[in-house]
């Protein structure tokens, strides 16, 4: 679901678990600014807040790539239905124009200089992006900078990027995993911020013109919303200079307000009747923050699950190609289970049959170190990127309790014990809310009303 629920278009995302390391800095008039210490000295990140603007700078010497992200807090989290979808086509459109660069000026520029523009739309934030390399950073600066403050929103340049997004969401009508992914949003998001689809739909889309757009980026583009992020070979005081021009003279504006975590008390079941041979099913629990204290236990056991699942579902009974359990970072956070099977009934049996057994037995203290250790080769894969790490730090400081929480995630994760991760299974593995994709007959055998589990009670 983690996948699932956070839309990136043109632009890498990536979680990564980092650590941090000492650069001093010298504390100039016009900022505030800190760095962190860590293990390792070829990573610093320097903080400064300039113009009213949280910046941050990690600097990777040697690093011949720079990734640059501007992000705005809020995401579709801070959109009513009604305009589902105004941020992706805000910045999908910013991209095409700014004032001193026309589209095919813009076009040409990118490619000379081998930069891409970029954008992405999640829950939370959305974010201009822009990948070049060390040597055309300047060059490229000027052009991010110019789409981010002065885009054109011609409406030519509007009517085909719309044309373009919903496109792609009807695309998504005939594929079942899509349909799985909205029809569980739907239903858990009905009354939750989060009840604007990032991409929006083709009714909300086509609604949109041009003022519109020009309307949802004056209202982006406030110092209390924003957040910029720099990772390569950079000179810290070099980001702040340009900083300081991109965001002189704008207003403080206000930021939005926290998303609620998400809460219910009873199993349900919702279901895309379609007929298909293979069913997909989809089972979600209310998870905790990001920065709550047992989310890392929960991150674990959700990982043990996972690996769990994949042996008994896939290995063992050969019931699906890629079953999975899965536990969300974002702001309001969600864990679950996930099949696509031509026997629905079964495999989900067997997933709930593990969730017991994790609420019921202590996970061997070896196989919970193994599964703490694969967060540390994943974290140095996504590591390896300058935009993997923008993605992190972003993640982190909107929606994880500060960008240091991401220096100490691995360590947290290391420290939790067999029993930590048993009570917070037993604390959110529960109240399955279900969603399923396919046959109506088959899908009746899920009913939390009518289909026990293995345990001989109706799902939880």
């Amino acid at each position: 679901m983690h996948n699932h629920c956070q839309t990136i278009q043109r632009a890498a995302r990536a979680l990564a678990l980092l650590a941090f390391s000492l650069a001093p800095v010298l504390l100039a008039p016009a900022y505030a600014q800190r760095a962190v210490a860590g293990d390792r000295p070829q990573d610093a990140v320097t903080e400064r807040t300039i113009a009213g603007v949280k910046t941050l700078v990690k600097r990777r010497p040697g690093s011949q790539t720079v990734a640059i992200g501007l992000f705005f807090a809020g995401g579709s989290g801070d959109v009513s239905p009604a305009q589902a979808g105004i941020e992706a086509l805000t910045l999908a459109t910013a991209i095409e124009a700014s004032r001193r660069f026309p589209r095919e000026a813009l076009r040409r520029a990118t490619a000379r200089l081998g930069a891409s523009l970029g954008y992405l739309v999640t829950y939370d934030y959305s974010a201009l992006t822009l990948a070049t390399t060390r040597q055309a950073f300047e060059p490229s600066w000027t052009l991010f900078a110019d789409v981010a403050r002065h885009p054109r929103f011609e409406r030519e340049d509007v009517a085909l990027t719309r044309e373009r997004l919903i496109a792609a969401l009807r695309d998504d009508a005939d594929d079942p995993e899509s349909i799985l992914q909205q029809t569980q949003a739907k239903a858990l998001y009905a009354d939750h911020p989060y009840a604007a689809a990032p991409k929006g739909t083709p009714e909300t889309l086509a609604r949109l013109e041009a003022t519109d757009l020009r309307a949802r980026h004056a209202r982006l583009l406030v110092a209390r919303r924003l957040l910029l992020v720099a990772v390569g070979d950079l000179d810290p005081d070099l980001i702040a200079q340009r900083a300081a021009a991109l965001f002189a003279g704008l207003p403080a504006g206000e930021a939005p307000e926290p998303v609620p975590s998400l809460s219910w008390t009873a199993s349900d079941v919702t279901l895309a009747a379609r007929p298909l041979p293979t069913d997909y099913v989809q089972g979600v629990y209310a998870a905790p923050p990001l920065a709550a204290p047992d989310f890392p236990a929960l991150r674990l056991a959700a990982a043990v699950l996972r690996d769990r699942v994949f042996e008994e579902v896939r290995v063992k009974r050969n019931l699906s190609y890629a079953p999975m359990a899965f536990l969300t970072a974002q702001g309001a956070n969600v864990g679950g289970i996930y099949v696509s099977s031509v026997d629905p009934s079964q495999s989900v049996a067997v997933m709930l049959d593990e969730i017991e057994r994790l609420k019921t037995e202590l996970v061997e203290p070896a196989e919970l170190r193994a599964t703490a250790a694969q967060f540390l080769t994943t974290s140095y894969l996504a590591e390896e990127t300058n935009s993997g790490q923008v993605g992190t730090l972003a993640l982190y400081e909107l929606v994880g309790g500060g960008w240091r929480q991401a220096a100490t995630a691995l360590e947290r994760l290391q420290a939790v014990t067999p029993e930590q991760a048993r009570a917070a299974a037993r604390k959110y593995m529960v109240n399955l809310r279900f969603a399923i994709v396919g046959d109506e007959r088959r899908a009746r055998r899920l009913s939390p009303q009518s289909a026990p589990s293995p345990a001989g009670r109706p799902l939880d």
